[in-house]
């Protein structure tokens, strides 16, 4: 059996889980075969093969005119690369962007009325099942107005709908983690400040066991609300590396904040016997 194990020494967001699994071998042009199918414009995708402190892995981007805002998902500040020797880029365009402001009910609609497959679309309505309710507690609102701001709603939509179309592709069902790091202190977004972790990653956490370490050092989020969500809602145990099983593949995908270090989540497949 295959077992995706996360190595998440440096947090987790929509992202950089994408370019973990690119790294490890997924068909790039498969997963905007399937993202195409949800009928969404108005973003371009990009994959970079790159080396950061040495080591090679890929980065994945989603990019939506207008840029990134925290909203109600997650932001990300670019970095410098090193080393750039593949560059990918598909650009989804129409005569019409999709940026308006979502509710949950228009994201599971939108997701219900795509021709994905059942399982893709019954991972991705979980997990924003699991970041919409984290938000409606933080911000005291039903869940029925919880809503992901523009930018952030297509970018969320194409990152965690992306995740669960890259795991269907490489059949992958069964995933473990390693302990989640995140940093500390505070970070700025539009309407003030946020503490570290970020209030809807602390509340996807509330009555579960979800290891979470934070950097003292490190005053910036390492794990975004998508990230979280896609822990919580996938990932079925936590621990060391298995040792009862045998590595087939090692891959990395890049995180865009300068953290001083090295910013990637390293996805590794085992194979276990039966």
């Amino acid at each position: 059996m295959q077992t995706l194990y996360l190595d998440a020494f440096s947090g987790i967001s929509g992202d950089m889980f994408l370019g973990a699994l690119l790294d490890l071998g997924l068909d790039f042009e498969a997963l905007k075969t399937e993202l195409a199918k949800l009928n969404v414009t108005g973003y371009d995708l990009t994959c970079e093969r790159l080396a950061k402190s040495s080591i090679y892995g890929t980065s994945f981007d989603v990019q939506v005119a207008g840029g990134k805002d925290h909203g109600f998902v997650e932001h990300h500040h670019h970095e410098d690369h090193d080393h750039v020797h593949e560059h990918q880029h598909h650009h989804e365009h129409a005569h019409h962007h999709d940026h308006e402001a979502r509710h949950l009910s228009d994201i599971i609609a939108l997701i219900n009325g795509s021709d994905l497959n059942d399982s893709v679309k019954s991972h991705a309505i979980a997990i924003f099942n699991e970041i919409a309710e984290a938000e409606a507690t933080v911000h005291h609102m039903p869940l029925a107005e919880v809503h992901f701001h523009e930018v952030g709603a297509l970018d969320s939509i194409v990152d965690i709908v992306g995740c669960c179309v890259a795991l269907d592709l490489m059949g992958i069902n069964d995933i473990m983690a390693s302990p989640l790091t995140d940093g500390s202190g505070f970070i700025n977004v539009a309407h003030g400040q946020m503490p570290v972790p970020v209030p809807a990653v602390m509340q996807m956490r509330v009555g579960t066991a979800i290891p979470i370490k934070q950097r003292l050092d490190l005053h910036t989020e390492l794990i975004t609300p998508t990230g979280m969500g896609i822990v919580k809602t996938l990932v079925h145990d936590f621990g060391p590396l298995p040792a009862a099983a045998t590595p087939t593949k090692i891959g990395y995908g890049f995180g865009k904040r300068d953290t001083g270090g090295f910013n990637a989540l390293r996805a590794i497949l085992f194979e276990k016997k039966n």
